[in-house]
C-alpha cells in the first residue's frame, strides 16, 4: 500500500519520502502510516486506482462539465492546469486558485495546503468566474 503512494510519480515520491531522509518538513512518519492504514482498513485503494485504470478519455481533454466548479492548482502536480484550460474544461468555473506548494497528493505533501482554499467560500463562490481568489 505504501509503495502505491510512494511510487505514484517522482515528485510525489520526493515529497512523501523526505521524512525518511530526516527532513522535518511536511508529514511525519506517523502521518504517512496513518494515511496508509486508513486507505488499507477502509479498502479504498482499489477505488482510488480504478480511476486511472478505467479512464479511457484523455486526462487533459476538455470535459464540458456543466455544474459550478472550483479549481485549486498545485505547483508540484503532474500537470498544473492553467486557468485557460480550466475555463474551457469547466464552463461554470466559479473559483480558481493557485497555491504556493503541494502536489498530486497535496494533503499528504503539505498538511495545511488546502486550508486557505477551504475558507468560507460564499464570497468566492458568489464571485464571477473571471476573478481569481482574493489574496
Amino acid at each position: 500500500m505504501a509503495a502505491y503512494f510512494l511510487d505514484h510519480d517522482a515528485r510525489s515520491y520526493e515529497l512523501i519520502s523526505r521524512v525518511f531522509a530526516g527532513e522535518s518538513v511536511g508529514l511525519t512518519r506517523d502521518d504517512i502510516l496513518d494515511n496508509v492504514t486508513l486507505t488499507w482498513l477502509t479498502n479504498t485503494a482499489l477505488s482510488g486506482a480504478r480511476l486511472y485504470w478505467e479512464n479511457k478519455l484523455g486526462y487533459f481533454n476538455v470535459k464540458g462539465v456543466s455544474i459550478p466548479v472550483a479549481v485549486s492548482v498545485f505547483p508540484d502536480e503532474l500537470y498544473p492546469a492553467p486557468r485557460s484550460w480550466a475555463e474551457r474544461a469547466y464552463p461554470k468555473l466559479i473559483y480558481f486558485n493557485k497555491l504556493d506548494k503541494g502536489g498530486h497528493f497535496a494533503a499528504w505533501n503539505s498538511r495545511n495546503c488546502s486550508v486557505p482554499s477551504s475558507e468560507p467560500r460564499s464570497g468566492a463562490f458568489a464571485a464571477s468566474p473571471d476573478k481569481e481568489r482574493p489574496a
